[in-house]
């Protein structure tokens, strides 16, 4: 090993103590269970901003979009616009409301509490429904982040693929399970600042080595007659087929359903830190998302003499090979960094549904805080060997795996959640419809898509799922019993948040 890989490893070894030490401190700082799982609710607009969507975009943003971008060109902006949209409909019309009921709706520290909570649901099928959902999702989607950090020190060390893996997620799994939710959202705000100045200067270095804006482009250009043409796709002469740009744009209805983004809007400080948090949080997504599709696109022309092999370490290959070894291991930090900031926070929603949910309300429903803490740092360390196994292959696509999981949880819980924060007919049982018909549609769509013929298979499964889950949510509603006036009046009570 040379000199300079020696230095980025050095860099990277430092990043990570220092992530652990933050776990550290936050362990001293965890005197109770709400403390562990939601922070005691007291995150400032700047750190709820910034956890929020340093723990939504994952390593997704430096490798699966850039890797999309690479290959397609400016088509991938499609998925840019659509999450763009979603992050800004969800902070506005989800966040305050959520804040403020699940408060109102006895204190609930979970999504299986608030809609055990919400609809008075004695049968505790709700919980367990909602609970399977966020362990079976959050599997695939945690090993997605996993498979993210293996790339990097596989591509770094030159080691093999598993033992990277294991690496990454014994550092991921040891600050998570010591410092929880605080030492989640402190780290998620150091790496979502990383992420970003790495995505800004990356590209606008390529570009100047390149010569300069108006060179560049006119070499995209000549890469293909629409690498730069939003309505085109690549290597052909066809318009971008309408199912397409649906699915793509699609990507934004995922965000009203993902506990790991909608738990720090339950952990805001307060309801009136959710305007200042939905400013800084926008312009943080929409400048990365423009910035890892320009990534893709630059790298391209930069790497046009030796073409990469996996599109999605494009950005790897221009941060090795640009920068001097400290500035270079600082920015490959930014690709831990984006795993990590979202594989901790699904860990950490994860646990706190095996403790919350599943121990205490079925097991020891007098364990105290010593002992749920306790449960919870065990369901980090069992869930995180799950997601290594399903992460193991070393053909993983990063992209694939969150996109998954991102329509699971999109079509699972946000038809769910939209309606019991808007609309007062809802019950227990369209609840519970919504649940199930949304995550039996995104398995089903997939495995059917795979084999099939026809374009609409190549519609995102997020779309049909989420339209089923919504149907089934207000049918069955509507032909059960209505909710009683307990419930209606609770509801109103929320109602009248200004939003």
């Amino acid at each position: 090993m040379d000199s300079a890989s020696i230095t980025k490893l050095i860099i990277l070894g430092l990043y990570l103590l220092g992530m652990i030490m933050i776990g550290i401190i936050a362990y001293r700082k965890t005197s109770n269970f709400s403390d562990y799982v939601l922070g005691g609710r007291k995150l400032g607009s700047w750190t709820t901003a910034l956890s929020a969507q340093a723990s939504d975009m994952s390593g997704w943003l430096l490798l699966g979009l850039p890797g999309a971008a690479y290959i397609g060109g400016i088509e991938a902006l499609w998925i840019g616009i659509g999450l763009a949209l979603g992050t800004y409909v969800n902070w506005k019309m989800v966040a305050t409301r959520l804040r403020k009921y699940t408060e109102v709706a006895k204190n609930s520290l979970t999504l299986s509490d608030f809609f055990e909570n919400r609809f008075r649901d004695d049968t505790r099928i709700l919980r367990i429904v909602s609970a399977i959902v966020v362990i079976v999702f959050f599997s695939v989607y945690t090993s997605a982040q996993f498979a993210a950090g293996a790339k990097l020190f596989e591509l770094l060390m030159g080691i093999p693929y598993q033992v990277a893996l294991i690496l990454g997620a014994l550092v991921i799994v040891l600050y998570t399970f010591l410092g929880g939710f605080m030492a989640v959202s402190t780290t998620d705000v150091i790496q979502g600042v990383l992420m970003f100045i790495a995505l800004i200067i990356v590209p606008f270095v390529a570009v100047a080595e390149l010569g300069g804006f108006g060179q560049t482009f006119t070499t995209l250009q000549a890469v293909d007659t629409n690498y730069l043409n939003l309505f085109k796709a690549t290597g052909t002469t066809a318009n971008i087929s309408l199912i397409v740009i649906i699915s793509n744009l699609a990507w934004g209805l995922g965000y009203f359903g993902q506990p790991h983004i909608l738990v720090r809007f339950m952990a805001s400080r307060s309801s009136d830190h959710i305007k200042k948090a939905r400013i800084i949080a926008m312009v943080w997504v929409i400048i990365t998302l423009c910035a890892a599709v320009f990534v893709g696109m630059v790298g391209r022309i930069y790497f046009a003499a030796t073409p990469i092999i996996d599109a999605e370490k494009v950005f790897m290959h221009m941060v090795d090979g640009m920068f001097i070894p400290i500035i270079s291991g600082l920015f490959l930090s930014a690709i831990l960094a984006a795993s990590m900031s979202t594989a901790d926070s699904q860990l950490l929603v994860t646990a706190s549904s095996l403790s919350e949910d599943f121990y205490k309300q079925f097991f020891r429903k007098k364990a105290g805080d010593k002992e749920l803490i306790l449960v919870g740092r065990i369901a980090v360390a069992l869930v995180s060997a799950i997601a290594v196994i399903i992460a193991i292959n070393p053909n993983s696509s990063v992209f694939g795996l969150v996109s998954n999981a991102w329509a699971g949880f999109g079509a699972a819980f946000g038809p769910v959640i939209l309606l019991s924060l808007f609309w007062k007919r809802m019950n227990k049982w369209g609840a519970m419809a919504g649940m199930i018909s949304g995550t039996l549609t995104v398995i089903l769509w997939i495995t059917i898509a795979k084999n099939a013929s026809g374009s609409i298979w190549q519609l995102y499964e997020i779309v049909p799922a989420f339209i089923v889950a919504l149907i089934s949510i207000i049918v069955v509603s509507l032909i059960t019993k209505a909710p009683s006036k307990e419930i209606i009046d609770e509801f109103e009570s929320i109602k009248m948040i200004q939003i």
